[in-house]
């Protein structure tokens, strides 16, 4: 029950004005969820908490003494300094005011669908946002001022869902909140009730859709200040291949060419890295610029020169061999370089189209890697060995004791990949996992695919305090030739690189290699036998292509030689060297349909496995189509679609029931008819007048007919079951437009 101050449950009224802070609070609150998980990402979530806190206390103390305008002014204030506190955590540090262009871009970035995620310093701009955020719309309430509550919260969530960060229920709580502010804030002001629910709700539905549906253009047009720290500019988009890898359950992979390599040596061929975990998924924060040389490597490295070619429709990457220091030939002008070193394409590449590159491969020698020490680079540091908020603390203690005698970070990125090896299994087949990914799997899962090896690998490496990196791309793949390599789809795979001073990032791998040669294998086999296309190319037909036994060099950049591929460590096995030749399938990453995709894609269908997965509606979905329906026909109601539908339903068709009762709806089947075609019946008009006074606009006998049956039975009490389906038929023939002829009811 609703009053005009508020509503009433078992003698207590709960005042509007109580209703219209708890959904400013429900606003506040939902994109107070973003901000929460990214400083809990950051391992910030104390501070924000506080501040949070202190900004509802001063909101709310405040309220009684600023006018409105002073209110706005220190919410400016607050968000200005927070802004200029975040800007000052960025490496190199900012001119606002001669970079006061970039900075602009950068904003405007997020606001066409750059992710909050992929800024480097995220943790110290949520902390810088969230005051202000609080402070003004939750001070606008306390003063009364609902609408101005309404458009500030409602603008702080808009940034959040055009960044794309406002989950579909954050964004209907949002709503919902903004919602209920302004309707029990018209309450409070105007004294209203809720008699008129329905325009509420259908208000809500159409917010709700509207924001389900609006689309937000991709992709800026910067090379992002606040996650790339200089600002160096650059032309091209912000960010090329996926920006994130979701860690997904069981996958499918293609058996399909996608690209066919020649190169001097064999090597993992690598799209790209990733450095922020949010426990779920990877982050590639920082942005791209333009194609420049690279410098190689420090330490002793060999080149390797690769070319190249796309076998797929299209190719959104450019794998190649860790660390790429130059492109040849035209490409150039159509590559860019992630902040991370990795290649990408302006534009997508098109089938048959080739590029050239030439990298220098670090050499992993044991001995040296053994005395690279913990000196990092502080940027190195704090980017590497961060971890969420969310890691458990047994996983760090697995971590240590797996490592516990190990004396050196080499001997502790050995030790750990050595276990992921011996202590998992490898399937495609997996339930994902709900929580932190790498501490379900190190402790809940039996077995699991490279995503899943290679999160917990790094994970654990950084709760040791040693950089490591999670990485995307491609094993080399089956090779044909001396020089030939053919790389499929289910070639892609995700490693790990761990950094050691004067050396830079080393791969690791500890996924076990048999079991994905094993896979690959019987993927191809079957694809073949089943006749499907595009599975070979160059000779890929006729096996892998073996070199005979030789002893051969390389020369480095100093002085020093090595073997021919990367490594002389044959003390760990598969583990502690890295055998770039080594064939096997990759687990789904860079994907099994376009190689670009880093996002692997949940087909619950074993490898190799047949079929086409049919997906319920998801939870969203449904939300939204009972959403879509309930707004339908509310408005449908509220604007009279409802009644006209139901009485043209009405008019037309007629139930039998006792002979009278059928009559006397006949003739209100009849008056309604006539009056939506001539005039309503008028106050003390009989039926009788009423019809004959429109005889001379075409109303006939069979109108009369129906008028005496009618007195018949509202008078006379005294009309047959023939009676009565003689009134039914006139009307149907009178509605229908019918000449004449009996129609059934």
């Amino acid at each position: 029950m609703s009053t005009a101050r508020g509503f009433q449950f078992g003698g207590v009224t709960i005042p509007y004005r109580g209703l219209a802070m708890v959904s400013t609070a429900v606003l506040i609150g939902s994109y107070l969820s973003i901000l929460y998980d990214i400083a809990n990402i950051a391992g910030d979530r104390g501070n924000l908490l506080l501040l949070v806190a202190g900004a509802f206390v001063g909101a709310t103390l405040l309220a009684r003494k600023l006018p409105v305008w002073v209110a706005f002014a220190v919410g400016a204030v607050l968000f200005v300094g927070g802004m200029f506190a975040y800007y000052a955590t960025i490496p190199g540090g900012v001119n606002v005011f001669s970079q006061a262009g970039q900075i602009a871009a950068d904003n405007i970035a997020l606001l066409t669908g750059l992710s909050i995620l992929e800024m480097r310093k995220v943790g110290t701009w949520a902390l810088g946002v969230a005051p202000a955020t609080v402070f003004v719309p939750w001070y606008l309430v306390c003063r009364r001022r609902y609408m101005l509550a309404a458009a500030s919260g409602g603008a702080a969530l808009g940034f959040f869902v055009l960044t794309g960060d406002a989950g579909s229920l954050v964004t209907l709580a949002g709503m919902l909140g903004a919602l209920g502010i302004i309707a029990f804030g018209t309450m409070v002001r105007y004294g209203a009730t809720v008699g008129q629910i329905d325009v509420l709700v259908v208000a809500l539905v159409a917010m709700v859709l509207l924001s389900a549906t609006a689309s937000v253009v991709p992709g800026g047009r910067a090379s992002p200040i606040l996650s790339n720290g200089g600002g160096s500019g650059g032309n091209g988009g912000l960010i090329s291949n996926n920006p994130r890898v979701s860690v997904q359950g069981s996958i499918e992979l293609s058996p399909k060419v996608q690209y066919t390599v020649t190169a001097s040596h064999g090597g993992y061929w690598k799209v790209a890295s990733y450095d922020r975990y949010t426990g779920n998924d990877w982050i590639r924060t920082g942005g791209s610029r333009a194609y420049e040389q690279q410098s190689s490597p420090p330490g002793d490295s060999y080149e390797i020169r690769q070319t190249f070619t796309v076998k797929a429709t299209r190719a959104d990457a450019m794998p190649a061999a860790w660390k790429p220091i130059r492109v040849l030939g035209n490409q150039q002008s159509d590559t860019r370089i992630s902040s991370a070193g990795s290649l990408s394409p302006k534009r997508p590449l098109t089938k048959n189209q080739t590029y050239s590159v030439v990298s220098r491969v670090p050499t992993k020698n044991p001995s040296v890697l053994r005395r690279a020490g913990t000196d990092y680079p502080s940027d190195v540091r704090q980017r590497y060995t961060h971890v969420p908020g969310s890691t458990s603390q047994r996983l760090k203690e697995r971590a240590g004791e797996i490592t516990a005698d190990a004396k050196t970070p080499y001997d502790e990125a050995v030790a750990i990949e050595q276990w992921l090896e011996t202590n998992k299994e490898y399937s495609l087949d997996v339930d994902r996992p709900d929580g932190n990914i790498a501490d379900s799997f190190v402790f809940e899962m039996n077995e699991g695919y490279c995503v899943y090896y290679a999160t917990s690998m790094v994970v654990m490496l950084r709760t040791q305090g040693i950089p490591a990196r999670f990485v995307t791309g491609y094993t080399s793949g089956q090779r044909t030739d001396e020089d030939t390599w053919v790389v499929r789809g289910l070639d892609s795979h995700a490693w790990v690189e761990v950094y050691f001073p004067d050396t830079g990032w080393v791969r690791f791998d500890p996924t076990p290699t048999d079991e994905r040669v094993d896979a690959e294998q019987s993927i191809v086999e079957n694809a073949r036998q089943n006749g499907k296309s595009g599975i070979d190319a160059s000779g890929s037909e006729n096996g892998t292509w073996t070199p005979e036994p030789t002893t051969t060099t390389t020369t480095t950049t100093t002085t020093t030689t090595t073997t021919g591929d990367e490594t002389n460590d044959t003390s760990n096995g598969s583990t502690g060297g890295e055998l770039p030749d080594r064939q096997g399938p990759g687990n789904g990453i860079v994907g099994s349909s376009s190689p670009s995709r880093t996002t692997t894609t949940t087909t619950n269908a074993t490898a190799g496995g047949g079929g086409i997965p049919i997906g319920l509606p998801s939870k969203s979905q449904v939300l939204y189509g009972g959403l879509l329906v309930i707004g339908l026909l509310l408005t449908a109601r509220r604007t009279g679609l409802v009644n006209r539908a139901y009485r043209t339903m009405w008019m037309r068709w007629q139930p039998r029931d006792e002979p009278d009762a059928d009559v006397e709806r006949a003739f209100d089947r009849l008056e309604y008819y006539l009056s939506r075609k001539h005039r309503k019946r008028r106050p003390g008009e009989t039926p009788r007048e009423y019809i004959a006074s429109l005889s001379h606009v075409g109303v006939d006998e069979r109108a009369e007919r129906v008028g005496s049956l009618y007195e018949k039975a509202r008078y006379a009490g005294e009309v047959t079951r023939d009676n009565a389906d003689e009134a039914v038929s006139l009307v149907n023939d009178i509605v229908r437009g019918s000449d004449g002829g009996e129609t059934s009811g």
